[in-house]
């Protein structure tokens, strides 16, 4: 698969509104298995893809109280090369009678693809499954001779020292600071947040208090982006089951319908929309398409989960689709705005840069758990209403999760 097509989904329409809901969540054990690997304890192993993919699959299937017999469509994701969906379906004793086969690694398209294909009839019941042993693997990014798997075009170019997204995300942070008059100290308050709301998640990876002191002590990654301004790298893997929403009734927990889903990509002039815009135009219209098919107003959403790749990248989120106004999503953040109990609570398992790195995978079962009330700490309080956001380099793709109201 391309990596435009990790990104094509289908039309926004008001049609496929509602009409498939997650009703099974599971993940592997991110901070145990982080922390074993960093420690060499003994007797360690490691995971492979497979077995992180039959974990979570495991704990997905008994959380949405199915059989076996009940999955009739499987989607397979491993980031860095797995078995195909076929051999996948073996190893987990399923026999569906649709394949959707490798739907790509970054949780962009496949849950809007599922819903169409839920649709069209080509099956009920869907799992979608992400595994990467990235850790593992010894996979790194950046770097002279390391292949990112990203796109060979002048933003990511080796020669020209711009070899890992890290490189322009530094960029739009000079270029930002420079517009706004935003410090390192500033910026340090996103990581610190994401910290905090990682303390509050077991299954985080992150979870010793964050400062600023301790922020402007870490490293240079990319200068001015410091080490904590950077997202994880670690072994996981994430399973959502995907079910037609009148079949997802009578099941252990509340359904979570999926709204809506937008699309927008940059067409022209990618560094100047990348670094003076940050997206904000793509931001725009994708969310526009997204909340139009849901049929709501910004306003209603009330738990946002975006990409965080970076802390400025997570900025750009939220003033790209407009929650705040350009220049403000600092002050927002500072003031607690994103915290579990602001005006909008963001990423409240940690995200990628203090919860684990899972492509935005980890993004959507904490949507899952907070729409079904199941966050315990982290709950975000009667919130009915998610938007998970993923923008990777040049395209942008929001996706809209309802509460079913079952009374």
């Amino acid at each position: 698969m391309s990596y435009m097509e990790l990104f094509k989904v289908p039309e926004p329409t008001p049609e496929l509104s509602r009409k498939s809901s997650i009703v099974g969540v599971g993940e592997s054990d991110f901070h145990a298995d982080y922390q074993a690997a960093r420690a060499n304890t003994p007797g360690y192993e490691g995971h492979t893809s497979e077995s992180l993919a039959v974990i979570a699959f495991e704990r997905a299937l008994a959380d949405s109280g199915l059989k076996r017999e009940d999955i009739d469509g499987l989607g397979v994701n491993y980031l860095y090369g797995g078995p195909s969906a076929e051999e996948t379906a073996a190893m987990l004793g399923l026999k569906p009678k649709h394949i959707m086969g490798q739907s790509g690694g970054i949780c962009a398209g496949p849950i809007p693809f599922a819903c169409n294909e839920i649709a069209q009839g080509k099956a009920d019941t869907v799992v979608l499954i992400f595994s990467a042993a990235t850790r593992s693997i010894g996979r790194s990014f950046g770097g002279q001779g390391v292949t990112t798997g990203g796109p060979s075009s002048y933003y990511y170019h080796h020669p020209w020292g711009w070899s890992s997204q890290a490189a322009h995300w530094a960029l739009i942070w000079q270029h930002y600071m420079a517009t706004y008059n935003a410090t390192e100290a500033d910026l340090a308050s996103v990581a610190i947040q994401m910290r905090t709301n990682a303390m509050r998640n077991p299954n985080a990876i992150m979870q010793a208090p964050l400062t600023v002191e301790k922020y402007l002590g870490s490293r240079y990654v990319v200068k001015p982006l410091h080490l904590f301004d950077l997202c994880l790298v670690n072994d996981g893997a994430v399973c959502l089951i995907i079910r037609k929403a009148d079949m997802a009734r009578d099941l252990p927990h509340v359904p979570v319908d999926i709204g809506g889903w937008g699309h927008a990509a940059v067409k022209s002039g990618k560094l100047h929309t990348l670094v003076r815009e940050r997206l904000r135009p793509q931001f725009q219209e994708s969310g526009r398409q997204a909340l139009a098919m849901a049929g709501i107003p910004l306003s209603e959403v009330h738990h946002f989960e975006g990409y965080d790749a970076s802390t400025i990248h997570l900025i750009n989120h939220i003033e790209g689709h407009g929650f705040v106004e350009p220049g403000a999503g600092l002050e927002f953040c500072k003031s607690g705005e994103m915290d579990v109990n602001g005006s909008l609570p963001v990423n409240m398992a940690g995200g990628i840069l203090s919860g684990s790195y899972m492509h935005g995978w980890n993004h959507v079962a904490e949507i899952v758990r907070q729409l079904r009330h199941e966050a315990g700490p982290r709950q975000v309080k009667d919130v009915h209403t998610s938007m998970f956001s993923l923008a990777q380099t040049d395209q942008v793709h929001p996706v809209i999760f309802m509460r079913r109201e079952t009374s």
